[in-house]
């Protein structure tokens, strides 16, 4: 596969079985403070199959959101993508490096929303309170199609009924505190999908949603992934909804991947502690036995450990080999698996967890 080194130009499309919707090649986004460069996106490598769901997985403060908030260029001041590509291989525009695009390129505004949409985690933030749902649907659907108002209402009303709104005619023209918070996520999915895009990034669709609708959510959007035919990237720092949602995975801690694989290969045989920890404090997937948290927190991208940096939190860390060099780069492990440890050929992995437990039927 080529790879375009300078200003990206439209290839012809490719849209063979088995190429990737999107790469992600040694990514840096940095911010640059009065306090010193955060690199709070610090080499990131990975891909995401079409039609399937790459989950990007960690606490708080890891890199997630960042990560997929560079990949619609929506970084601000003082951070910026500073190292690294972001190839979209699109049937419709062929490969872009959204990377090296600068600011003002048109095809950012042809990505977003048109070949690359974005669920948001907060609904209500997500969505203007001074304009009704069907506005907002019919804005994306205006920007980027070129149909009359009344074709993109009826539009708008179509997949509303698509994403289980009752009474579409009617709740098209009220406003979003109208509704209850799964009905608003529905709205955002709506404004996500009404264009058919080709990647979905969805920023923890869930988080603030009661369990029950929390799985109605994941489903919808796995069901109109299928219809629509799109790849997903979902975010999050839950292994639960991974297991529920996903079909491979990857887990980032301070800005770098330290375990990737297939949901199935990495729940079943976790090989990073900090994947493993993750997996023990979730009671979906330890069904009756003990639940233990990670000990401390993440630490500030202002004082990242030197060596492996999450070797200070780490109950299998070894002074003098842990704490010292670079961080450990990812070696494979198994098909498909890979994992960021320099004891990983020492460490037993953890108990398995089943990847079916966490599905719904």
């Amino acid at each position: 596969m080529s790879v375009p080194q300078s200003a990206p130009q439209p290839s012809s499309p490719t849209p063979g079985e088995g190429l990737p919707i999107l790469e992600v090649i040694n990514l840096k986004t940095h911010f640059f403070t009065e306090d010193g460069v955060l690199p709070a996106v610090d080499g990131v490598n990975f891909s995401i199959p079409r039609g399937r769901t790459l989950a990007l997985v960690g606490e708080s403060g890891c890199g997630k959101s960042v990560t997929s908030y560079s990949i619609l260029r929506l970084i601000q001041r003082p951070g910026r993508i500073v190292e690294g590509q972001i190839l979209l291989h699109s049937t419709r525009s062929g490969t872009i490096d959204i990377a090296q695009l600068d600011d003002d390129d048109e095809r950012i505004y042809h990505i977003r929303g048109g070949l690359v949409s974005m669920i948001f985690q907060e609904p209500m933030t997500a969505l203007s309170p001074v304009h009704t749902v069907g506005d907002q649907i019919a804005e994306a659907i205006l920007l980027h199609q070129d149909v009359s108002k009344t074709e993109a209402r009826d539009r708008a009303i179509a997949m509303l009924r698509k994403v289980g709104v009752s009474a579409p005619e009617r709740r098209i023209d009220q406003y979003p505190h109208e509704m209850s918070g799964g009905m608003r996520q529905r709205i955002v999915i709506a404004m996500a999908l009404v264009c058919n895009p080709e990647l979905l990034i969805a920023d923890e669709p869930t988080t603030a949603l009661d369990v029950t609708i929390q799985a109605q959510i994941l489903n919808l959007i796995k069901n109109l992934q299928r219809e629509v035919g799109c790849s997903v990237l979902l975010i999050t720092h839950d292994l639960g909804v991974v297991a529920q949602a996903a079909d491979e995975v990857a887990v980032m801690y301070l800005g770098r991947i330290v375990e990737s694989g297939s949901v199935r290969s990495l729940l079943k045989s976790p090989r990073h502690p900090y994947t493993q920890g993750l997996l023990r404090s979730l009671p979906s997937l330890n069904h009756g036995r003990r639940l233990s948290s990670i000990s401390g927190s993440v630490p500030s991208l202002g004082a990242i450990p030197p060596g492996c940096p999450f070797h200070p939190r780490c109950p299998h860390a070894i002074v003098g080999r842990c704490d010292v060099g670079s961080p450990p780069a990812l070696e494979v492990v198994g098909p498909g698996h890979r994992v960021a440890c320099v004891r990983v050929a020492e460490l037993p992995a953890a108990d398995p967890v089943s990847a079916e437990s966490g599905r719904s039927n």
